[in-house]
């Protein structure tokens, strides 16, 4: 050994028996972290719009900033009932009118809402989402349908939330249980799979407790972090576990064969866990920030579990020796040294099946039909608001919601905006102040004068010029005091406003009829400025008939950006919605699922190439992950099936960076056999010895993704698990067949593009 070699050994020593020596700071140390992230849990904050991923300069986004600033959107919900008379309807409809945060319910007997014995409510509340007035608004109306054939489709993302999270906890209890006896297939003692599952429990705990220090994340990456976690990182703890068992062997205290396989395994785990660091750092360069945000935290996961292993595990291990030993049992893998036997005989016969089907796989890979909206996402698994949906529209005409930001506020323009929209076929409603009636032909936005007031009102002459002087008086515009009073005049929303100002400050008292139409109309006034008036800009609300994706949408949204710009020259208008939201997706994704397979094809090659010092050989083995990937990408085009665009680019990216791994193994095993063996028996007893480990990490994460695809009802998360789960088996499969072929058939070419660095150390050994 050289005069390096024994630097470094001689300081993984050291750290390992400093850790060693530490165990019980560690232990307690863990201990009050585990308390401090439990703690913590409630305070992460999970966003479920992923358009707040989008960059910040995409038009969907400035829009959203926008209406997060200025507006307050209110929540609506449509809900159809089926098999009832036209008047029963309208019975419901007035019942549910009465109740309180509901604000109006849009009903009548045209086609648009009522058609083969079927209703169709959309329903408006006076609150957001999460108002507890709103939540127990919609409860009474769901106690009132209960009796019907009803169908509620609404974005309830609280109720939506705990569904996800009790899915996850059925998900990741089978899939604790499937993968104890996976390991404990696969360990050498049983008692190990305990050690194993609690040093995940504390990975996970630290992962998700510090998951708030980020300020806020995705439900994507909230849903499946955890079940990824073990996925990806339960094989640092397995390695380190089977190394001590080695070395137990050779020493004479649990102690001293601790500190050995501590020092041996740090560099192992570490340099292992890299190619998976790899692949998530690229997914972090995505302009679409979910994929930094899915990064982020998957990185801190597996560096959560890095932690662990090393500092937590070597103290539970001094812990329980004993039962270690007590439950030590043979290997119940079987030995498939046979099965590498026949790869070696049967004439490279995998390869050239792969070799047919990689240039296949990857046209189909590149021609699946990807959605850029939930709506445009095939169903894994059944959701119930999703069966809600599909049935509305296909009863009644399928409706999207459009939003027009204009520059504050030219009323007038307004006005000819929305009556120029309300013409267009495809617009099935318009709302704006400028359209919204207090009274039979007169709207909000309606210059008012005087005479007017009162008339609307039943006010006298001289009480209504009295409020026109007042308000000219508080906004300094004398005009109400001199010069023709009947020609000063005021917007009436305006006028609205500083009545219930005065009102409520006890400057004005109205009684009887006069009170009562005031209050009437203050719901009216309140619900339209949270809505459509904000400080700088005005909102059009567009209810329209058109696909959420496609050259149609773009098309539309175009049209009305044409309708609103000659009257705001010069200035910014936004048109939002999930049709602007896809378009913004879908050009996002054409130049990160390029950026995300170059990088990290690039970044897995060079660790490749760093670790084997063979380009052939790190080209061998990025060609055959890379392959599987193609492959796993084809299934949903053979099958017509549309996943979300999220799905091709994080999965790329994991797959490459974790199942890359198994292939490392093969390669590892295989050129330390092919010193001391002819090349051909040197490459099956290497599949024989990587089985165990490439078979325990393949199928963890074949099943924990399976379990995400097949359980999870969020279209978005179980595309990705499903994706995952296939593309791990695809791996799993092609580096027990194809590679030690490939590798095999091209070994003078691996041997031939074999580098050396030039230290000194080296030369002189």
């Amino acid at each position: 050994m050289n005069d390096r070699s024994e630097r470094q050994t001689d300081i993984m020593h050291r750290i390992a028996a400093a850790i060693v020596r530490w165990r019980g700071l560690f232990i307690l140390l863990f201990l009050v972290a585990a308390v401090y992230c439990a703690l913590s849990l409630g305070r992460v904050k999970v966003n479920s719009d992923l358009t707040f991923f989008l960059a910040a300069d995409t038009e969907t986004r400035r829009g959203i900033t926008i209406m997060e600033d200025n507006f307050v959107t209110c929540a609506t919900e449509d809900v159809m009932v089926a098999n009832l008379t036209c008047e029963r309807a309208r019975e419901l409809a007035d019942t549910i009118g009465g109740y309180d945060h509901v604000f109006s319910v849009s009903f009548d007997d045209t086609p648009a809402h009522y058609t083969s014995s079927a209703a169709l409510f959309t329903i408006a509340f006076d609150g957001p989402e999460e108002d507890a007035g709103v939540a127990a608004a919609k409860e009474r109306i769901r106690a009132l349908l209960a009796p019907y054939d009803s169908y509620t489709y609404s974005m309830d993302l609280k109720n939506y939330s705990k569904q996800l999270a009790g899915e996850m906890v059925g998900v990741i209890a089978i899939a604790a249980a499937v993968i104890a006896v996976i390991l404990l297939f696969t360990s050498r003692s049983y008692f190990e799979v305990v050690i194993f599952f609690i040093v995940f429990v504390f990975a996970a705990l630290l992962n998700m407790g510090t998951n708030f220090w980020l300020g806020e994340i995705s439900m994507i990456t909230h849903t499946i972090a955890v079940i990824l976690q073990l996925a990806l990182a339960i094989d640092y703890a397995i390695i380190f576990s089977h190394r001590y068992q080695d070395e137990c062997a050779c020493f004479d205290t649990a102690r001293e064969a601790l500190v050995e396989a501590l020092s041996k395994s740090i560099l192992e785990i570490s340099s292992s866990s890299l190619t998976t660091i790899s692949g998530l750092v690229a997914l972090m360069l995505m302009e679409f920030r979910l994929g930094y945000d899915l990064g982020v935290v998957l990185s801190k996961s597996i560096v959560c579990s890095l932690l662990t292993v090393f500092l937590l595990m070597p103290g539970l291990i001094l812990l329980f020796p004993k039962a270690i030993r007590r439950t030590a049992h043979r290997s119940l893998i079987p030995d498939i040294t046979p099965w590498g036997r026949f790869l070696m005989r049967s004439r490279g016969c995998f390869v050239w099946i792969f070799l047919l089907l990689v240039p296949a796989a990857f046209w189909c890979s590149r021609h699946v039909d990807y959605a850029f909206s939930d709506r445009g996402v095939t169903e894994l698994v059944y959701s119930e608001s999703r069966a809600a949906m599909r049935k509305i529209e296909s009863t009644f005409a399928r409706s999207t919601s459009v939003v027009l930001l204009v520059p504050h506020e030219d009323f007038e323009a307004e006005k000819q905006i929305l009556r120029e929209l309300g013409e267009m076929p495809e617009v099935k409603s318009a709302m704006g102040l400028a359209n919204i009636e207090v009274s039979e032909g007169q709207v909000l936005t309606d210059l008012y004068s005087p005479r007017m007031l009162a008339e609307l009102l039943d006010l006298t002459q001289e009480e209504s010029e009295l409020i026109f002087q007042a308000y000219g008086l508080r906004h300094e515009e004398y005009q109400a005091f001199f010069g023709s009073r009947e020609s000063y005049r005021v917007p009436l929303v305006d006028l609205f406003g500083f009545l219930f100002d005065l009102k409520d400050h006890g400057v004005v008292t109205l009684s009887g009829e006069e009170a009562e139409r005031l209050e009437d109309l203050r719901e009216t006034l309140n619900f339209a400025l949270r809505q459509l008036r904000g400080t700088e800009y005005n909102r059009m609300l567009l209810s329209v008939d058109i696909p959420i994706e496609g050259e149609e949408s773009r098309a539309f949204v175009e049209r009305v950006r044409a309708v609103a710009a000659p009257y705001y020259p010069g200035a910014e208008i936004l048109v939002v919605g999930d049709v602007t939201s896809a378009r913004d997706l879908g050009d996002s994704y054409t130049g990160d699922s390029l950026l995300i397979s170059i990088l990290t094809i690039v970044f897995v090659f060079v660790i490749l190439l760093v670790t084997f010092r063979t380009v052939v050989g790190a080209m061998i083995l990025v060609f055959v992950i890379q392959g599987s990937i193609w492959i796993n990408f084809s299934f949903p085009y053979l099958q017509h099936i549309r996943p979300s665009f999220v799905t091709n680019m994080i999965v790329s990216a994991i797959q490459m960076g974790a199942t890359i791994d198994y292939a490392i193994v093969l390669m590892n095993r295989y050129e330390t056999m092919r010193a001391s063996l002819p090349v051909r028996e040197a490459m099956a007893r290497a599949v024989n010895q990587s089985f165990a480990t490439v078979l325990t990490s393949g199928s963890i994460m074949t099943i924990a993704g399976l379990l995400i695809g097949l359980r999870v009802s969020d279209v978005y998360v179980s595309h990705i698990g499903l994706c995952v789960g296939r593309g791990a088996f695809c791996s799993v499969v092609l580096v027990l067949t194809v590679l030690p072929q490939l590798l095999v058939l091209l070994d003078g070419a691996v041997e031939k593009t074999r580098f050396r660095l030039s230290l000194r150390g080296e030369e002189e050994t």
